[in-house]
């Protein structure tokens, strides 16, 4: 390392710059993941609510609140599922 250092004294600098910032670009967290107990933005919520109506949530549909609810939950979360593999966000 010291005859390299004395022959391309720029080199190493550039060569351990280089492989710095490609561990620290590694290191970094995806731009984009699911965390359900971060929060969400209004048109967060509002895209949710209306892909949750779309499956067949019914907000004034108190008769049948639980079931409704959870049976378009499932179908979301489904439809979440199936995209996330394909790879449409």
């Amino acid at each position: 390392m010291k005859i390299l250092s004395r022959l391309f004294p720029g080199a190493v600098a550039i060569a351990i710059a280089g492989a710095w910032c490609a561990t620290s670009a590694f290191a970094q967290p995806p731009s984009r993941y699911y965390d359900p107990s971060a929060p969400m933005t209004r048109a967060e919520v509002k895209a949710d609510l209306v892909a949750w109506i779309k499956a067949g949530y019914d907000p004034n549909d108190w008769l049948n609140y639980p079931e409704n609810a959870q049976r378009a939950g499932r179908i979301v979360a489904a439809q979440r599922a199936q995209a996330a593999g394909s790879g449409i966000q």
